[in-house]
């Protein structure tokens, strides 16, 4: 919102959305997001990104600025130098994107449903995707 932090997304893919309680808590409703590969991003703004470590395998960044939800990145080794799932929010334009699939889906609220014919992963499924263990996530 404030331009503090600015991005630069060579390539999208992956258009998923994440029911999870942390995601809701942190996005305000379902996360909506894009993957993004770490050598396709390009960030302008760094020292203005806060993040916080949310699980054992991913942080979830915002603008220290003005608090924008900016991505949930996934570690990879000690360098976290990991995917991006950057949210659509922040795209000048997010036409054309098809749903690929949810994850946590058996945590969404009944007030909402999306419709298609996509994978929807529950916690379990989801966790073990990821390697997590489902009893300490």
């Amino acid at each position: 919102m404030c331009g503090a932090v600015r991005f630069t997304a060579k390539s999208l893919s992956g258009f998923g959305v994440c029911h999870c309680e942390q995601c809701r808590r942190w996005a305000g409703s379902a996360l909506f997001a894009v993957t993004v590969p770490a050598a396709d991003m390009e960030i302008e703004g760094a020292e203005a990104i806060r993040a916080y470590r949310s699980s054992d395998w991913a942080s979830r960044a915002f603008c220290g600025t003005c608090g924008s939800v900016l991505w949930y990145r996934y570690d990879k080794g000690v360098d976290d130098a990991g995917d991006y799932e950057l949210t659509i929010g922040l795209l000048d334009d997010a036409d054309g994107l098809t749903l690929e699939r949810e994850i946590f889906s058996d945590q969404k609220p009944d007030c909402w449903a999306l419709t298609g014919d996509h994978p929807r992963m529950t916690r379990a499924e989801t966790l073990a995707r990821y390697g997590a263990q489902v009893d300490g996530a």
